[in-house]
């Protein structure tokens, strides 16, 4: 017999591991939306999590949720989103297990996103990018550590968990250095680094007592054993207190290290690097992700601006004829074709 605890099971297990292959961090996702529902569930149904049935899992119940999301626990319509993202794909699953639920499935299936608009694209100017490593302390013990780190975040526009889960083996510090990023999606990349970013990452390596091995973590804590990706957040808001501020310096302005990953985004985009190049050097899947750079970059669009000055008269607007008739050497040598 078909349990819920069964089928919970298998998807974790079986479907999203073993069948999608996706990492640790998506699972918490999925893990984190269906405990939520779970629980949500044995409230209403005044129930144990253990004593749930297949038949408690309805559409109505997954509306109730979401609001509840929303009025109760105070979540942001992205979150909302995001676990009803989450239960999609497994009542998905659950369809396919247990056909009897297949019609419950498609009334999920028809419970629509909520429209939100993007997120605000964050990202740090060349003076505060200058100004960032030019605060950072000089002595201390884990001094050469931040700065690499800072560093190779704005060289690479690494994602947190991939410098998290970086190790010495994927290094290459040779005269071409380079970095291979392990990114979302079981996807590899290949990074090139500056030579100041391979120089930090040798001294740095080269002082971490014991030596490394190709396994071991290029970025590490005290203990020895690798930053985790909240071990890195905490660091970058750390050293970037004094840029935490907007302009007037009256309202809070967090960095984070994905602020970090749009900078380079913004800074290779500003520098005439080809947005394809852009993509594979982020590691995104869409080119949609990144051309977004392309809307938020204010000194592009004023050059933009400059080189397309309107005519003084309102009603010139565009020329009413194509240029070329108005060029008598190019008309004499068009009647000679």
């Amino acid at each position: 017999m078909t349990t819920l605890g069964s089928v919970v099971y298998a998807f974790f297990e079986r479907h999203l591991t073993a069948e999608k292959g996706l990492s640790p961090a998506s699972v918490r996702s999925y893990r984190d939306a269906l405990r939520l529902f779970l629980a949500f569930l044995a409230a209403r149904h005044h129930r144990p999590i253990t004593r749930l049935e297949l038949k408690d899992l309805t559409a109505e119940r997954v509306r109730e949720f979401l609001s509840h999301l929303e009025a109760e626990r105070g979540n942001h319509i992205r979150t909302r989103n995001q676990r009803l993202a989450g239960l999609h794909t497994f009542f998905n699953y659950l369809a396919g297990q247990v056909p009897e639920m297949l019609a419950e499935a498609e009334r999920v299936a028809a419970v629509p996103r909520k429209r939100v608009p993007p997120p605000g694209t964050r990202f740090l100017e060349r003076d505060e990018v200058d100004a960032l490593f030019a605060g950072l302390p000089q002595g201390g013990e884990t001094a050469l550590r931040d700065r690499t780190l800072l560093l190779f975040l704005y060289n690479t526009g690494a994602r947190v968990q991939e410098a998290a889960d970086l190790t010495v083996g994927n290094l290459v510090l040779a005269p071409q250095p380079r970095v291979t990023l392990h990114g979302k999606g079981d996807k590899w990349r290949t990074c090139p680094l500056w030579p100041a970013t391979a120089r930090l990452l040798r001294e740095m390596l080269e002082r971490r007592p014991g030596g490394v091995t190709p396994d071991h973590p290029v970025f590490a804590s005290r203990q020895g054993g690798p930053l985790t990706r909240f071990g890195i957040y905490k660091l970058v808001r750390r050293h970037t207190a004094a840029l935490g501020t907007g302009p007037g310096g009256d309202r809070p302005r967090g960095i984070s290290p994905h602020v970090l990953r749009h900078t380079t985004a913004v800074h290779l985009l500003e520098a005439g690097v080809e947005v394809n190049v852009i993509r594979g050097w982020l590691g995104h899947v869409s080119l949609d992700t990144t051309n977004r750079y392309a809307e938020i970059n204010i000194r592009m669009k004023e050059a933009a601006l400059q080189a397309c000055t309107p005519p003084t008269g309102a009603s010139a607007g565009f020329p009413r004829s194509p240029i070329w008739r108005d060029d008598k050497t190019l008309l004499e040598w068009l009647a000679t074709l």
